[in-house]
Order: structure tokens, then sequence, then C-alpha cells
């Protein structure tokens, strides 16, 4: 099964990306994290996104289209990036989200990928 494994991270883990004191633990580990998928044969692709403030929500209210800059939620953590994933079950996909860097501080959403009908 496919399964995408979303990774929610904080402000705080957001901006360790570019400090130059805690940018290479942060890396580090998620290095050795995607080094790990990559061993096991499990990780199909995905990527990192750019902080929050980067991003744009439209919504289509009335014909009209609206857009916002930044997230629209305001929440504690973040979308910071996914990979998809080949596994046999969610056993094993919860398995690997457990060992997520940010799955200590922040959060790691487990969804199937749909295949679409005459796909």
């Amino acid at each position: 099964m496919q399964m995408m494994m979303a990774f929610f991270e904080t402000e705080a883990e957001f901006s360790a990306r570019t400090d130059p004191e805690r940018s290479p633990a942060y890396w580090g580990a998620w290095m050795a994290y995607m080094d790990a998928l990559r061993a096991a044969g499990v990780i199909l692709g995905g990527n990192p996104l750019h902080p929050p403030a980067t991003a744009s929500t439209l919504r289509r209210r009335g014909g009209t289209r609206h857009v916002q800059d930044g997230p629209f939620a305001d929440s504690k953590e973040q979308l910071a990036g996914y990979v998809i994933l080949e596994v046999p079950d969610l056993d094993v996909a919860l398995a690997w989200a457990e060992r997520a860097p940010c799955a200590v501080t922040g959060a790691v959403e487990l969804r199937p990928v749909l295949t679409c009908p005459g796909s």
C-alpha cells in the first residue's frame, strides 16, 4: 500500500533549519532518517517544504477567488514536508512515523494514497 507521511513541525524546528548553531543537528537527524527510509526501500519520493510564511491559501467563494498569504490555520505545528511510502500495512507506516525527528515535538500524519478510478 502507498501511504503519505506528512511532517508537522513547530516554529522552533523551522527556525533550526537556518540557525548556524542548530542546523547541523536538525539536518543531521533528518538525513539519517531519510537514509534509513531509502535503505529499507520503502520511500517512493517526497520533499521538505519552505516555512509556512511562504504559503498562500486560495479559496473560491461565490465565484470569487480569495488568496491569503501564509498558512490558513493558526496552530502550533505547520506542514514541513512529506514522503510517499510503499509499505505492506499501517503498522509498518506507524513504525516509520514514530522514528521521524518531528514526532517528538510536532506530529506525523499518515494517510493512504487514493488511487483514482481509471488511472
